[in-house]
Parts: C-alpha cells; structure tokens; sequence
C-alpha cells in the first residue's frame, strides 16, 4: 500500500517537467521566428520581391524577433556627386619590348674577356665582349701583302703599256703586241679589286672579334663566360638586349567594342591608356593606343591593339601581365554614385536613400553606365543626397538608420569597412553592418 502514493508522485514530476520543456520550445521558437507585417509577408509568398516599397526577400524590416525590430538599422553610406566619368575599356594586356636582340658571335675564337654587367643598361655600339683577334690579324695582313703586291704588278703593266703606245704610234711594233698588253692591264686590274674585297673581308672578321651592343636597352645574364670556344650560330647567345624606353603593350578587344574606338583613333585624337598591376589596385603607367591590327581573330572574336608607353621609371617589364584601362570618352558633369548601391528587383532599379533625419525611402533610378565600383544615374537622384552601400538587405520604406563610423566617403573610391564603435547593442549591430553585402541580381 505505500508504493501507490510514491508512483503518484513520480507520474506527477513527469508531467510537470514535459510541460515546462513545452513551454520554453514554444518560447524559444516565438522569440527566433522571423517577423512579418502581413501584406508584406503574403507579397513574399506570391513572388519573391514583390515591389519597389517591399525589399526583395519578403522580410521587411529584417531579422528576427529581439534583434532591434523598430530600432535603427546600422548601415554605411556614400554622398551622390557631380563629377566627371571616363568610359573605359578593360582587357589583360602582356608588355614587350620595342626591341630585343640576341648578342651572338659572327666568327669563331676563344671568348677573351666579358666587359659588362648583368642587368646594365648600355647605350648603342658600347663593347661588350672579346674574341681572340689574333688569327683574323693575320689573315688581314696576309691578304693587305697580296694586295700591295698586285698593286706593283698593274704599275709595270701600265707603264709597259704606254710604251707599246709610243712603239706603235711609230709603227716599231704589230698591233697584236699592244692588244696583249693592254688585255694584261685589265686582268691585273681586276685582280686587284678582287684582292681589294679579300683585305674588306678580313677587316671586316677582325672587327667581328669585337662584341658591340647594337642598340641602347638593358642587358640580361650572361649566358656564355669568358675562356669558351664561340663560333657563329643560335647555340652560342651571349646576353640578350631589350628595350625598354619605351616600351609597349598588347592586347586585345571584343569585335562589338572596336566601332568605339576606332571612331576616335581615326579622327586623329589620342586615345589615353593606362596600365595596372595585376590585382588592379595600382597604376604602373600611362601611354597612348600606337596601333590597331587590320583584321579580326575569327577564332576569338577579337582584336589586337598595341599601346605605347614612355615607362621612363621602367615600372613596365617586358612579358609582365597587367591589366588595361582603354578611356574611349569622357562624360562631363554627370551624377555618380557606387555600384554597391544599385539595387535590383522585379519593378526595376532603385537606391535607397537616408534623408537628414536618417529615415530611408526607396528611390527608382535609371542607370546610365556601370563600370567597375561606380555607375552614372541618369534620373531618380540629386547631387548631395545620401545613398546606402552597406546593410540594404534589413531596409524597409521608412527604416531609421544609424550611420556607423566612416560612411561619408565619395562615391569615386569605395571606403573601406571601419572598425566597430560604441559598446553594447549597437556595438554588436556595427560590426554586422560591417561585412560587404550583395547586390542583388534580377529573379
């Protein structure tokens, strides 16, 4: 009979403790569901972004339940300026050289002595290196020996010749004699030239032994020390010469983009070029476009172009890849604004604005150009007015908004996320703000 009261009470405990499990699920599950306004939300269950006054996503107002619904949103902002913007064309580019030559030997010899620096730069006709000479010496003075003595031997036969001139003129001797010896005198003259390009030849081999550079630029490594046996041929390259000032650029464009730029090549204008590093944050030079190629790659679509730069600080290196900025026009005085702030939904492009008392309203725009981080407003914004650029995605029509540390950054250059300030609650909303948000793309 004692048990039964003791079993009663265990049941009891039981119920007592599924029913607070119940209960705090229940709570957990009301303070973490995502908050809805109703019309707003059965929009969402239609289609997705519903209107220009709904943010896409079906979640006006943002968040969940407990994370400042009604407060102020911490967002980041840009200004809306005037200014002037360059329409552009980018492509990757590959630098080369104006020049480049192989130093190589055109005779054969032991390589005597090497009289550069690798790396150096040189200027045209600067000597470089040393072939033994002395083999070529004596083949000059050998064939300069031939020659001055075939030069004594056309002395006698004209002197000969003026003889039998005077002979014949007094009939002392037959008309054959003087023929033969006027036929001697142009051999040996003849011969004379030909000994004449033997000493050019072997001047000219002698010169050869002498390694000079043929244009200015800069040297590369030596490739070939100073002892080894050289002779004329690909296989035996000293060092390799480029020029570098100037230099140029190649590089290529879509077949639809080249009606642009050929309307102003051939009108004669300058058409402005710039040159990047390869993560395109730093510009390295700024050239003009020198030539176009005749033809289009069928295989590619595209085109060749070739840019000129004067790269006196040599910042360009030949073969290095960098990114191109081609500038085709320039638009003067329009309203810019950072791409980031563009949005898209189903009704079209928007931004949203934050008025002085830091209150957004939803604003249609019309996007002329978008290039890179910034886009030209046609219509839909006024110079001065504020635009957000991070924290879109728990904006409403008429959301407050707190404008976190560094917002007011031109639209020209896209500021970068500032540290959290403040303590507390709006500390915390802060550093969320501060991760760069999506623009979101069209359903």
């Amino acid at each position: 009979m004692p048990e039964a009261p003791l079993s009663s009470r265990s049941l009891s405990s039981r119920w007592s403790m599924a029913a607070a499990l119940v209960v705090l699920a229940g709570a957990l599950t009301w303070w973490f569901w995502p908050a809805s306004d109703g019309p707003a939300e059965g929009a969402a269950a239609r289609g997705g972004s519903g209107s220009l006054t709904s943010p896409p996503g079906g979640r006006p107002g943002g968040g969940f339940r407990g994370m400042g619904m009604g407060g102020a949103v911490p967002v980041r902002l840009a200004e809306v300026e005037r200014s002037a913007f360059a329409l552009e064309r980018r492509a990757l580019g590959t630098v080369q050289a104006l020049s480049s030559v192989s130093v190589r030997p055109q005779v054969e010899g032991e390589l005597l002595e090497v009289l550069f620096e690798e790396g150096a730069e040189v200027k045209a006709g600067q000597l470089l290196a040393r072939i033994d000479p002395r083999s070529y010496a004596a083949a000059l003075a050998q064939a300069e020996g031939n020659l001055q003595e075939r030069r004594a031997e056309l002395r006698n036969a004209e002197l000969d010749l003026r003889r039998y001139e005077g002979l014949y003129a007094e009939d002392s001797i037959a008309r054959q004699t003087l023929d033969s010896q006027q036929a001697r005198v142009e051999q040996l003259r003849g011969s004379l030239r030909s000994l004449q390009a033997q000493v050019d030849e072997a001047r000219l081999r002698l010169e050869f032994t002498e390694l000079r550079a043929p244009l200015a630029g800069r040297l590369g490594l030596r490739q070939i020390d100073a002892g080894n046996l050289v002779s004329a041929g690909e296989s035996s390259t000293l060092v390799t010469i480029t020029q570098t000032r100037p230099i140029s650029v190649n590089f290529t464009l879509p077949e639809a983009e080249l009606a642009a730029v050929l309307a102003r090549y051939r009108s004669g204008q300058p058409l402005t070029v710039q040159a990047w590093d390869r993560n395109e944050r730093t510009p390295l030079a700024e050239g003009v476009l020198a030539s176009i190629d005749n033809q289009i790659d069928t295989r590619t679509g595209t085109v060749r172009l070739k840019a000129r730069f004067a790269n006196d600080d040599e910042r360009l290196f030949p073969n290095q890849f960098v990114n191109v900025r081609l500038r085709v026009d320039t638009l003067e005085q329009v309203l810019l604004v950072p791409s980031a702030a563009v949005q898209f939904g189903n009704a079209g492009t928007f931004v949203y604005v934050v008025d002085a008392e830091n209150q957004v309203s939803l604003r249609p725009v019309q996007v002329a150009v978008a290039e890179g981080e910034r886009s030209v407003i046609a219509s839909g914004l006024e110079a001065g007015e504020r635009v957000v650029i991070e924290g879109t995605d728990r904006l409403r029509e008429g959301s407050r908004v707190e404008v976190v540390e560094g917002a007011f950054k031109p639209a020209a250059a896209a500021a970068a996320p500032a540290p959290g300030s403040g303590s507390g609650e709006g500390a915390a909303s802060g550093r969320a703000a501060g991760k760069a948000v999506p623009r979101r793309k069209p359903e």
